[in-house]
């Protein structure tokens, strides 16, 4: 669970950029841009940033803010699952990232896979739909909600890493390398293993 004071800077950061969006009078623009800017600043102290690092990763049209969407597949074979290494941090995550715009979340998920590595597989069941502020993630300036797919292979292509990645493989639940946990918990891949040992399951979510 994040820290209540970034929920704050963040909501209020948001309601900034959704005023300057349909603000109409100068004055009315002037107070959303000083709103924005203490955001800003209380973003920029909680993370130990510049303001001009914060503000780039607001949203760059003036629009009315909504949390970003990042989808997950969890393809599991015989009691392992399989994980892709970062190439800037070096640890794991299950395969996805940012949601494209004219894909479904699960064309998306499907997407990232062959992408990262190398596979084809179809997406399966949503198990579990998260608010990242809600879970035990790294803190984040950025809003997400999280998709999480179990997936099933679909031809015989062994895994082998995309560009986006240097490594992939898969692991037991009782052997998992060190996860990056601005991608994913191991709470997540526990729930993958569930779901797929006990098919039928409902969606989790928050």
């Amino acid at each position: 669970m994040e820290n209540e004071w970034l929920t704050y800077a963040k909501r209020l950061q948001a309601s900034a950029l959704t005023g300057l969006a349909y603000a109409k009078g100068e004055y009315d623009i002037e107070r959303y841009r000083e709103i924005k800017e203490i955001a800003e600043a209380m973003l920029s102290k909680l993370f130990m940033a510049p303001t001009t690092q914060i503000a780039a990763l607001a949203p760059g049209s003036r629009t009315y803010v909504t949390p970003m969407n990042d989808v997950r597949g969890a393809v599991i074979e015989d009691d392992r699952i399989l994980l892709v290494r970062e190439r800037v941090s070096g640890l794991w995550t299950l395969p996805g990232g940012f949601a494209d715009v004219g894909l479904s979340a699960a064309e998306n998920v499907v997407k990232a896979i062959a992408e990262e590595a190398c596979i084809d597989v179809v997406a399966k069941q949503l198990y579990s739909v998260r608010h990242k502020a809600k879970g035990p993630f790294n803190p984040d300036a950025r809003e997400f909600y999280k998709f999480y797919f179990l997936c099933e292979r679909t031809g015989d292509a062994v895994p082998r890493p995309g560009p986006e990645v240097s490594d992939a493989a898969f692991f037991p639940l009782d052997r998992l390398p060190r996860l990056c946990k601005d991608r994913i918990v191991e709470e997540d891949i526990e729930r993958a293993f569930a779901h797929y040992r006990s098919p039928g399951q409902s969606t989790l979510f928050d």
